[in-house]
Formats: C-alpha cells, structure tokens, sequence
C-alpha cells in the first residue's frame, strides 16, 4: 500500500508585535480624546420670559400677518412672513424675539426658529410706535403644512 501524501504548503503565521497594538490603541485612545474635548459645545437654551416681560406681552400686538413664498436665485423656495409689531405699553424695548414654529399636517412640530423681530440696531420699539418686520425661512422641511406658524414672543428686553 502506497500512501500518497499531498504535501501541504505551509501557512506562515503572521504577528503583529504587542508594542505595535499598545501604539495603535494609544493613537486611537489620543484622538477619541481630543474629538471629545474639541467639539462645540451643546447650545445653552434662551432664558425664559421674565415676569416683567410676561406681563408686557398683552400691551404687545401684531397685525397685518402675511406669508408669502418665492424662489430664490439658488432654485430655493424662500418663505417669508411679514406683519406689523405694535407697542401699546408705556415702556421702550430694545429687543423682541419671537419663535416661529412650523407643523406638519399632523400636527407635529417640524421646525422651531427663535428671530428678532425688534432689535437694538433696528431701532428699537418706543411708546406706541408700530414697526414692520420681515422674516424669511429657507430651511422649512418639506413635510411642513404649508400654513401660518404659531408666532409666540419668546423674549422681550427693556431700554
């Protein structure tokens, strides 16, 4: 009986030395590292109203609220809302901002903005004085309901 042995190639083993895995674990380490400690930070929400600017609301008004949309020169639908903004109150502002909030038809939140309708290098907002604003919005998703978004005052400073 002749065994017929198929001599098999020998596989070479291949090891990567100890020192070369601590330099890569230590690489990867430093640069998970250095990502955690580079990287923005989150952003801090808007203060709340304050008393005094929740109670000022009421002596606020807005009026002639329209929507519009256009497309930009970029092939971009632009969505702009414009009104008027009344003081009916006896103090002066510096500032009002509002947040634009946007639904889909299902009623669900799809995109909040906080915008300055009145702000300090506008002028501010004295004693009786109406001021127009214009707000344009290029980034509404497109689940949006093609309806007016809420406008709630979100921030009132005083001069």
């Amino acid at each position: 009986m002749v065994e017929n042995k198929a001599e098999l190639p020998e596989k070479k083993r291949v090891s990567i030395p100890p020192v070369a895995i601590v330099i890569a674990a230590a690489v990867v380490v430093g640069l998970a590292g250095y990502w955690y400690l580079n990287r923005p930070p989150a952003p801090t929400p808007p203060p709340p109203l304050t008393g005094a600017a929740k109670a000022y609301v009421r002596n606020l008004t807005l009026s002639h609220v329209d929507m519009q949309a256009h497309e930009s020169y970029l092939k971009q639908q632009i969505v702009e809302i414009t009104g008027m903004l009344g003081n009916t109150g006896g103090r002066a502002l510096r500032t009002v901002e509002i947040n634009c909030v946007f639904y889909d038809p299902y009623g669900q939140i799809v995109l909040r903005k906080r915008v300055a309708i009145v702000s300090k290098k506008m002028g501010g907002l004295t004693p009786g004085e109406v001021k127009e604003f214009r707000l344009p919005f290029d980034e509404i998703p497109e689940s949006w309901n093609q309806a007016l978004p809420q406008l709630v005052i979100a921030s009132i400073e005083f001069s």
